[in-house]
C-alpha cells in the first residue's frame, strides 16, 4: 500500500541527490579543492606508508627500554652536543691548491746540492816509552791544514771496537825461526781482542791469501795463525799485500787498522815505492802500524854475510842498505796514517810490541773539522797536529812523582781531497 508512493519520492530524492553531487564535483574540479575520493586515495596511500614505516622500526621496537636520543644531545640527529656532524651544505670549502712558481723559459729544472766536505783525524798521545797521556781536552789540540789552522768541531776519546787486519811475511826465505816467533808474538794480540771487535788475518808472499775474513771469534784467528806451518814462494811482493788490503778497506765503513808484520824488503814487479805511497796518501780512515821482522835478519847478515836468494831472484846480493831502505818505507807508512812504527830486537820485545799496538788502537783522540779549504780538486792536503796548554803555551806532562815527561804526537802527515768531474 505504502510501496509506490515511497518509491516514488526515494526515486526523485536520488535523482536529486545525484545531479548535486556532479555539480559539486564539477565545482571542485574547478575551484582546486580535493574531493572526497581524492582525499579517500590520499588516507590510503598515508596509511600504506604508516604500516611500511612500523615495519621498518619493528626490530627497533624490540627493545622497550630503548629510548631516542633529543636534538638538543647531539650525534647523527643532530648539530649539537660534543660531537655534533656537520651538514652537507655547512662543510667548509677544500683550500685551494698552492700556486706553483712560474716556470721561465729556457731555464732548465734543477736543485742546490752542498757538498760540505769532513776531515777526521786520530791522534796518539804517548809518552816515549809508548804510554797513553789521558785526559785530554779539545783545547789542548790545534790542528793545521797546509799551515792554515781549523776549528775543531767534533773532539772524542773512547775505548770503542776495533776494526784491524793483520797482515804477515811468511815466505820461503829461510828465516823459519824468526817467522815462527812473529806468528807466536801474533798471539799475544789476540789476548788483547775484546768481544766486539772485528779481525781479518791475511798473509803473504808473492801473492796475498786471506787466511779468516772479519770475525769476532778469538779461536778462528788463532787457527789461522796456526795453519801457517809451510811457506810457499821466496818473493816478497809487500806492496802489492798492502795495496790490496788497502783496497778492500775501502769498502769497510769507520776506522780501519792495519798491522804490518813485514821485513820490508819488497821484491814484487807491478808496484812501485811511488805507486803504494799515493795508494796509502788516498785512503781514508785507515792506520798502519808496521812492524819490522828485520833486524834479527840483519844482524844476522852483517855477521854472516847474506849472499844467497834470501828473497827470490830479486833480492840478489842484497844487503844492510836493503833492510835501512825497508824500515825507511814503512815508517813512512806509519807516519803518513798516524800509527806508530816498532822495531823488536828480540823476541820478547815482539810481544811487548804487539800489547802496546793493542793499548794504541784503543785509546786515540779524533778530531774532527770542516776545511775551509773548501775545494774538491783531489790534492793533497799536509797536515799538523800540535799538542799545548788551554792558553796556547807548552803543555807539561808529569809522570807519578812529578817529574817532566816529554811525549809524542803521532797523526797523519795529510790526506787527499776528493775530486769531483766537471
Amino acid at each position: 500500500m505504502f510501496s509506490r508512493p515511497f518509491g516514488y519520492k526515494f526515486g526523485r530524492t536520488s535523482n536529486s541527490c545525484a545531479g548535486l553531487r556532479l555539480w559539486a564535483l564539477v565545482l571542485c574540479l574547478l575551484a582546486g579543492i580535493p574531493s572526497a575520493a581524492s582525499a579517500q586515495s590520499q588516507d590510503q596511500a598515508s596509511q600504506a606508508q604508516a604500516s611500511q614505516g612500523q615495519s621498518q622500526s619493528q626490530p627497533s621496537q624490540q627493545n622497550p627500554n630503548q629510548q631516542e636520543a633529543p636534538p638538543e644531545a647531539g650525534g647523527p640527529n643532530s648539530d649539537t652536543g660534543p660531537y655534533a656532524i656537520p651538514k652537507k651544505g655547512e662543510e667548509a670549502p677544500p683550500p685551494p691548491p698552492p700556486e706553483r712558481p712560474k716556470k721561465i723559459e729556457g731555464m732548465p729544472d734543477y736543485s742546490i746540492h752542498v757538498d760540505v766536505p769532513v776531515v777526521t783525524v786520530p791522534v796518539l798521545v804517548t809518552t816515549k816509552n809508548g804510554q797513553f797521556i789521558p785526559n785530554l781536552k779539545k783545547e789542548n789540540f790545534r790542528v793545521y791544514e797546509d799551515g792554515t789552522q781549523q776549528t775543531v768541531h767534533e773532539f772524542k776519546v773512547e775505548e770503542a771496537p776495533i776494526t784491524v787486519v793483520l797482515l804477515v811475511e811468511f815466505a820461503n826465505t829461510g828465516w823459519y825461526q824468526l817467522l815462527y816467533e812473529a806468528l807466536n808474538a801474533s798471539y799475544a794480540f789476540t789476548t788483547t781482542l775484546k768481544k766486539d771487535d772485528w779481525v781479518a788475518v791475511v798473509s803473504y808472499d808473492m801473492k796475498p791469501d786471506m787466511l779468516v775474513d772479519f770475525t769476532q771469534d778469538k779461536n778462528a784467528v788463532r787457527a789461522a795463525l796456526n795453519g801457517l806451518r809451510i811457506p810457499g814462494f821466496s818473493e816478497t811482493w809487500e806492496f802489492e799485500a798492502l795495496y790490496d788490503t788497502l783496497d778492500r778497506l775501502d769498502r769497510v765503513e769507520g776506522h780501519k787498522y792495519v798491522i804490518l808484520v813485514s821485513t820490508g824488503i819488497d821484491t814484487g814487479l807491478k808496484l812501485t815505492l811511488d805507486q803504494i805511497l799515493k795508494k796509502v796518501k788516498s785512503t781514508h780512515d785507515v792506520t798502519i802500524f808496521p812492524m819490522s821482522i828485520g833486524w834479527q835478519v840483519r844482524e844476522y847478515c852483517e855477521t854472516h854475510g847474506c849472499t844467497g836468494y834470501s828473497h827470490g831472484m830479486a833480492s840478489l846480493h842484497i844487503g844492510t842498505i836493503d833492510y835501512l831502505q825497508a824500515d825507511n818505507e814503512m815508517q813512512t807508512f806509519a807516519r803518513l796514517t798516524g800509527g806508530r812504527f816498532y822495531q823488536p830486537r828480540f823476541s820478547g820485545d815482539m810481544v811487548d810490541a804487539f800489547r802496546d799496538i793493542g793499548e794504541d788502537i784503543r785509546h786515540q783522540y779524533t778530531l774532527v773539522y770542516h776545511p775551509t779549504n773548501a775545494k774538491l780538486d783531489g790534492t793533497y792536503r799536509k797536515l799538523k797536529v800540535d799538542v799545548v796548554a788551554p792558553d796556547g803555551g807548552a803543555l807539561k806532562v808529569k809522570d807519578e812523582k812529578g817529574k817532566d815527561v816529554k811525549f809524542q804526537v803521532s797523526a797523519r802527515e795529510g790526506y787527499t781531497a776528493k775530486h769531483t768531474v766537471d
